[in-house]
């Protein structure tokens, strides 16, 4: 029997599954831009079909395949596992996975550890990703994905309607580490959901800052959603995935390859509103990151640091030639990730003091009393340059403001305090 035909007769003895949101479906137009046409995902119809088909595709083509654009290009889902089990021979690159194939397996495989699969049209899709359909290749990776696999219990589309991206070197500094930690969680104190890529170093610093203010946090991952990579942040991604959600393009139990990890970059850049650079050499996967927002129409922001540090080369490389927003506090990120008009941060002061406030003729009295050697109010009115009137009204108003003080022969500026 052929895989086709097992997957109709398992589809026609299989009346429930669950199978994720069904209010509306999609096809083509969010499928890796492959085709335009729309689905209705109704339960045991076609939609459940188009469904089991982008889980198969999941398995069967590599997550941004740019060959698999190109020769699918105007096809359906449902079209492409079609024409996948006529093993046509310019489809064998593909084809041959067709034996490792097994949507249902997958689904099962998902919800054992507590995630579902979200499609095109689906009430959690996030709509923000088809923007994917037109922002071209970088690294031979391109297009939007079949599905996404979720796990955690909040809503993917309401989590990334407010979200910024935080990455950069998995060898970090304490400082890029410091600097990462407080910035997520400063943005999880206003509402902002913080996307990484649960790798060491940036990501997990993001990862955990989020988390530490009680914040929302997604990992989107190069592999599945089952999988710890790496295996020293499996508490980690636990936590993200009952705090937060755990996503990923891959089926359950793929393992990542250095070309998934490129096609990752592109979902991480693309969910969220801006992509926050920290800490990344001048060959980092963080700046394929960067290159992918940019491509999506996304604000680059990129967090200064030593100029003796290579781990801030391509963060400073960012800023000096492809127009990145300088990043050093919570406030620059909200505002450059925000609807124009909106979010704006007051530009940086210094705390004000209390001889700020003096007026002009006060400042000048007080510039002209002496630090050591008590003067009468006649020497410090030539210092000055004032009349006597003058500054004796203003040397009241120091000493008032015990700015400073009278002693027999004069006035002088008040001894230092002891620390």
């Amino acid at each position: 029997m052929t895989h086709a035909a097992t997957l109709k007769r398992t589809l026609a003895t299989t009346p429930t599954i669950e199978l994720g949101a069904r209010e509306a479906g999609s096809g083509g137009a969010g499928s890796g831009g492959f085709g335009p046409g729309t689905t209705t995902v109704v339960a045991d119809g076609n939609g459940d079909q188009e469904r089991l088909a982008r889980v198969g595709l999941c398995r069967v083509i590599e997550p941004g395949d740019l060959a698999a654009l190109k020769a699918f290009d105007g096809l359906s889902a449902q079209e492409i596992w079609d024409r996948l089990h006529h093993n046509r021979p310019e489809d064998e690159r593909w084809s041959t996975r067709l034996a490792t194939a097994d949507p249902h397996r997958d689904l099962e495989r998902a919800t054992a550890v507590g995630a579902r699969f979200v499609i095109p049209g689906d009430d959690e899709w996030p709509e923000q990703i088809d923007v994917l359909h037109e922002a071209g290749q970088l690294s031979r990776r391109a297009g939007v994905p079949f599905g996404l696999w979720v796990r955690g219990r909040a809503n993917l589309r309401r989590a990334v309607s407010r979200a910024v991206a935080m990455v950069g070197s998995r060898a970090c500094s304490s400082y890029g580490e410091h600097v990462a930690a407080e910035l997520s969680s400063g943005l999880a104190d206003n509402g902002v959901t913080i996307v990484s890529g649960g790798a060491y170093g940036i990501d997990a610093a993001a990862h955990r800052g989020a988390l530490s203010a009680a914040g929302l946090t997604i990992a989107v991952l190069a592999c599945g959603v089952d999988v710890s990579y790496p295996k020293r942040n499996a508490a980690l991604l636990s936590r993200i995935a009952e705090d937060g959600l755990v996503v990923a393009e891959l089926p359950p139990g793929c393992a990542p390859t250095k070309l998934r990890f490129l096609a990752r970059n592109r979902l991480i850049a693309a969910v969220a509103q801006g992509t926050v650079v920290i800490e990344a050499a001048v060959r980092s996967g963080a700046l394929n990151t960067a290159g992918w927002a940019e491509q999506c129409g996304r604000t680059v922001l990129a967090v200064p640091g030593p100029v003796t540090s290579r781990m801030s080369a391509g963060s400073h490389l960012l800023v000096r030639e492809r127009n990145a927003v300088l990043a050093t506090n919570v406030a620059d990120i909200i505002e450059a990730t925000s609807p124009l008009g909106t979010g704006l941060a007051p530009p940086p002061r210094a705390p004000q003091t209390i001889t700020d406030t003096l007026s002009p003729d006060v400042q000048r009295t007080l510039d002209a009393v002496p630090v050591q050697t008590p003067a009468p109010a006649v020497r410090i009115a030539t210092t000055a340059g004032l009349d006597l009137p003058t500054t004796e009204r203003s040397l009241r108003t120091l000493a008032a403001l015990t700015l400073i003080t009278q002693t027999p022969t004069g006035w002088r500026l008040p001894p230092p305090t002891p620390t």
